[in-house]
């Protein structure tokens, strides 16, 4: 009698950090949850741990706060009209006021920003709870392309404008623009509608100032085919379900 071949076994489920695991559900931060196990409010398979790496196997160990099982949060992806003046993060040791003002009151769950814009800089910025998404968008290699629109010092000639796109090196990093355009000029200023298709720390602002433009303000005005619109200052919507799947696939790994 033939002995039938034992059955393939399955491939062992990933581990990871129980904070990163609470931060991958929408819960909250990767540091909010790390206190939250150093405060001994999070237990694994019934065992309360303080180590925020302890490794969890998503979708198999049980993962509990204060007492109650760590559903994943529902998805939620928001655009925001970013004011210039506040920076871009959850809080702040220099005490400045952050994205998070324009959120308070409004009972919304835990949400982090989709990629920064500096605190001098305004207009459309991603909110969301679903940390595969965002990662797809900050990708430089799936993300969509991002625009700006931003006031100088000056009027550019067509040779400058093609001279963004050709970039500047900066600090050993290569600056350029997908494209560059005059908007309007007035006396000796002038708006310029810049896409951009990566995110790099303050590229436009590096990029003009290696051409020796001085950036008097940057607007991001879309993101993909997502544009900030009539949305005001400081004012938030909800993305629809057509701009959230047309900026990145959804679904959290």
């Amino acid at each position: 009698m033939q002995r039938r071949p034992p059955p393939p076994r399955q491939p062992a489920a990933p581990r990871h950090g129980v904070a990163r695991v609470l931060s991958k559900q929408g819960l909250c931060s990767r540091t909010q949850a790390a206190a939250w196990v150093a405060a001994g409010r999070v237990a694994v398979n019934g065992r309360v741990v303080l180590d925020p790496e302890f490794p969890v196997r998503m979708g198999q160990d049980v993962v509990v706060v204060d007492g109650g099982a760590a559903a994943a949060a529902e998805p939620l992806y928001l655009a925001l009209n970013k004011p210039r003046g506040l920076v871009t993060t959850a809080s702040d040791e220099r005490g400045r006021g952050t994205v998070y003002r324009c959120l308070e009151g409004s009972g919304l769950p835990w949400l982090a920003p989709v990629g920064r814009l500096d605190q001098a800089s305004e207009g459309l910025l991603l909110m969301s709870n679903d940390p595969a998404w965002a990662a797809a968008i900050t990708d430089p290699g799936t993300g969509p392309d991002k625009t700006y629109h931003v006031q100088v010092d000056a009027v550019p000639d067509a040779a400058l404008l093609a001279a963004l796109v050709a970039g500047v090196e900066d600090d050993g990093e290569r600056l350029s623009a997908r494209s560059a355009t005059l908007l309007r000029s007035g006396g000796k200023t002038a708006w310029l509608e810049i896409v951009l298709d990566e995110g790099r720390n303050r590229q436009i602002r590096r990029l003009l100032a290696g051409h020796g433009l001085e950036t008097r303000r940057l607007v991001r005005v879309a993101i993909g085919p997502v544009a900030l619109g009539e949305l005001a200052k400081g004012a938030w919507r909800r993305l629809t379900d057509e701009e959230v799947s047309s900026l990145a696939p959804t679904g959290r790994n």
